[in-house]
C-alpha cells in the first residue's frame, strides 16, 4: 500500500525511511479487534516507553519470536527462567521491568472476565473516534479516554500502562483515528 494517486500527504512522521513509511501506511491506526495483536501493541508500547518507536519496530520480528507470537496464554506462562532467557536476547529491549510487565500484563489479561479487546474497546464505546487534526501539534499525548484506561489496566494489575502508553496503544490499534485530515490514510481507517 502505498500514497495513492492524486493523494500525496502522509502523516510527517511517516514520511522517509521506509520502516516508518510501511507501518503508517499498513497498520497504524487500522482497528483491531483481535487480543493477540492488541497484546502486541500493549507490550511493545510499554517497551517503547522512553525510547523512539523506530527501535522497537526494527525488534518486532525478534519480539515475536520470542514471545510466542504474543499469544496472550503463552507469555502468560513464562517463569523465572523465561524472563532470565528474555533478559539476554540482544534482539529485544533488555529491560527487565519491561519484559516482566509483559508476563504481568498476560497474566492479568487472562484474569479479565470479557477479555482484553472488549476492556480497551470499552473506552471509546466499541467505536473509532474521528478526530480531524490538521498538523501534528494538535494531536495529545493523552485523553481523558487514555486516562480512565490507564487508570482501569494498572487497577487490574497491568503495568507499563501510563496514560500515554495508553494513548499511543489507542493510536496505533485504531481506538483513535490520529492520521492527519490531510494524510491519505485519514480516509481509510474509519
Amino acid at each position: 500500500m502505498g500514497v495513492q494517486a492524486g493523494m500525496t500527504t502522509r502523516c510527517p512522521w511517516g514520511e522517509g525511511e521506509a520502516l516508518l513509511q510501511d507501518y503508517h501506511d499498513a497498520e497504524w491506526g487500522v482497528p483491531r479487534h483481535d487480543e493477540r495483536t492488541l497484546f502486541e501493541f500493549l507490550v511493545l508500547e510499554g517497551a517503547q516507553a522512553g525510547l523512539s518507536w523506530r527501535t522497537v519496530l526494527a525488534k518486532r520480528d525478534r519480539y515475536r519470536e520470542v514471545f510466542g507470537n504474543f499469544e496472550v496464554a503463552t507469555v502468560a506462562g513464562f517463569d523465572d527462567d523465561d524472563i532470565a532467557r528474555l533478559l539476554e536476547d540482544p534482539g529485544i529491549i533488555r529491560n527487565k521491568a519491561k519484559v516482566r510487565s509483559a508476563v504481568t500484563n498476560a497474566r492479568a489479561a487472562l484474569e479479565l472476565p470479557d477479555g482484553l479487546p472488549s476492556l480497551l474497546w470499552s473506552f471509546v464505546d466499541g467505536t473509532t473516534v474521528q478526530n480531524r487534526w490538521e498538523q501534528m501539534s494538535d494531536v495529545p499525548a493523552t485523553t481523558p479516554a487514555s486516562d480512565r484506561m490507564s487508570k482501569e489496566l494498572k487497577r487490574r494489575g497491568f503495568g507499563f500502562v501510563g496514560s500515554t502508553i495508553c494513548y499511543s496503544l489507542m493510536q496505533a490499534c485504531g481506538l483513535v483515528n490520529d492520521h492527519l485530515v490531510g494524510c491519505y490514510r485519514h480516509a481509510e481507517v474509519r
